[in-house]
């Protein structure tokens, strides 16, 4: 249980940077509009075959200027900076803390350049992250947080964990991931991509799409920033069952939904949404639903928006986490695009058109290769 003398970590602005827009709002404007990033791409310097993916436009430019910035690292300086200039907090404030989330960073480089002593320091994330602090004049080390797909979540608590330990009254938290053919034929050797848009818990569903963006959110534990939505918890667990597939059970990602619960000092009545990892692959949705049975959520709303974005990886979490965010705010919670006929052996309250509600408290899951699965709690 939190204790009662941790300070309230307040969540003081966002931002998503995706295919579907620059900004929280306009991101959140196409997803009520049902208008998805998923499109089928021919693209021979990604993948031999066709395949499905959100992903930007070759002529989309992240920043006015940027030379020495590769297409990752553009992306997080464009998402903090919007998210900056909504937050009155200093960057260079000794009490502030930079923390990057990604699975894969600039590991595409290694398919244009030449594998050298030169190329293993620009493509190790350290240096990424010493570059976008540099950027902004981050006076703290950077903290990265590069454990599978739980990423953004894994980031998210992190932070919040940080800041009721009082080493920072300020947190800066951006996640992004590029799609690269290093990325494409991972998840093709896995037969893990779905030849069409993809459909989370769905009778028919086969798979996953990959996509591309970025997310910021700033968390502050400062007083005058009372009344805003807070970070209320978060657990981390890992299930130890197979290098890619998950836990048969759900036994394991049951466990950081409930203790999530328990650090927020909530009961499972108390959430009001859920804002699931929703992969669309046979193994993950049905141990997810497995998990949230496990934890007495089962008829609680739920969403995945992988069919919007597509899998963005080590930013889904943060991504997912803001659009949750902005549910909140607008008391709306976005329909779960593909899914028609419910596909797992565990009922779950999946939503098939946009939910109104008047909403408090959701929590956001997470799960990843190598058995790591997530979960935080968010509300007003």
């Amino acid at each position: 249980m939190s204790r009662i003398s941790d300070p309230d970590v307040f969540i003081v602005a966002d931002n998503i940077f995706s295919p579907l827009g620059k900004t929280t709002v306009e991101n959140f404007e196409q997803l009520k509009n049902s208008v998805s990033g998923v499109k089928q791409h021919h693209d021979e310097t990604l993948s031999h075959i066709p395949f499905f993916a959100s992903l930007f436009d070759e002529d989309v430019r992240f920043l006015q200027s940027g030379d020495g910035y590769t297409k990752f690292e553009h992306l997080l300086i464009a998402s903090i900076a919007d998210a900056l200039e909504n937050a009155d907090i200093d960057p260079k404030d000794k009490k502030t803390v930079l923390i990057i989330s990604s699975t894969k960073g600039n590991i595409a480089l290694l398919e244009t350049e030449d594998n050298n002593p030169a190329l293993q320091q620009r493509i190790a994330m350290s240096t990424s992250a010493k570059m976008i602090a540099e950027h902004f004049g981050f006076q703290n080390q950077p903290i990265i947080i590069s454990n599978a797909c739980i990423s953004g979540v894994m980031a998210i608590i992190t932070g919040m964990r940080l800041l009721t330990a009082g080493l920072y009254e300020n947190a800066v938290i951006a996640g992004a991931d590029v799609i690269s053919k290093f990325i494409v034929s991972g998840f093709q050797s896995f037969q893990a991509l779905s030849p069409a848009v993809c459909k989370p818990f769905d009778k028919s569903r086969d798979g996953l799409n990959l996509g591309e963006g970025a997310a910021t959110v700033i968390l502050s534990t400062q007083q005058k920033f009372g009344g805003y939505i807070k970070v209320k918890g978060g657990s981390v667990s890992n299930d130890a069952n197979h290098i890619s597939g998950p836990s048969r059970t759900g036994a394991e990602l049951a466990h950081a939904v409930k203790q999530a619960m328990s650090d927020a000092s909530l009961a499972a009545t108390d959430i009001d949404f859920i804002s699931a990892h929703g992969t669309a692959t046979v193994y993950n949705d049905e141990m997810e639903a497995n998990a949230l049975v496990l934890s007495d959520l089962q008829s609680v709303p739920l969403n995945s928006l992988k069919g919007y974005y597509g899998h963005t990886l080590g930013a889904a979490g943060l991504i997912e986490s803001v659009v949750s965010i902005q549910s909140l705010k607008e008391n709306l919670v976005i329909a779960t695009l593909g899914f028609e006929e419910n596909g797992v052996s565990s009922m779950v309250n999946v939503c098939t058109s946009p939910l109104q509600i008047d909403g408090v408290n959701f929590i956001k899951t997470a799960s990843g290769f190598g058995g790591c699965n997530a979960a935080v709690v968010i509300g007003k």
